[in-house]
């Protein structure tokens, strides 16, 4: 498979991960809310989780050897983030359903495929940087 490795992305997260990530731990004693507004970094996490799922099948499609990292960084920022369950849920769902779009569409590795990859490490990358530069501590 001719395309990137995804570098760029993986030291976009390592700079989520190294900042503490986007998620601000609550104090022990903090009351829950009513009802709770999800945090400003969930739609941006999420989208990538996201494109996480859809690099990972994609990637594992077309045999690439970097195709079990994407679900590992997935790990690694929610051991990172320490999300609340329903935050947890909510990043495991969008993960899940990046993997699924393209599962339902690619059987086999094709030039389209490929382009995906490129076109997801790109987004990737920049939401990334993102995440990290806007809501990192």
């Amino acid at each position: 498979m001719n395309t990137r490795s995804g570098k760029g992305i993986c030291l976009a997260l390592a700079a989520i991960m190294l900042a503490g990530g986007a998620h601000a731990q609550e104090p022990a004693t903090a009351a829950p809310a009513a009802r709770q507004e999800p945090a400003p970094y969930m739609r941006p996490l999420g989208r990538l989780a996201g494109i996480l799922g859809s690099i990972h099948y994609l990637r594992t499609l077309c045999g690439a050897d970097d195709a079990n990292s994407w679900r590992d960084s997935m790990n690694e920022i929610l051991a990172t983030q320490h999300p609340s369950d329903a935050e947890r849920r909510v990043l495991t769902a969008q993960f899940n359903g990046g993997y699924r779009a393209f599962e339902s569409t690619y059987r086999d590795c094709t030039p389209s495929a490929e382009l995906a990859v490129r076109r997801y490490l790109d987004e990737g990358e920049s939401l990334a940087a993102d995440i990290a530069s806007r809501y990192g501590n």
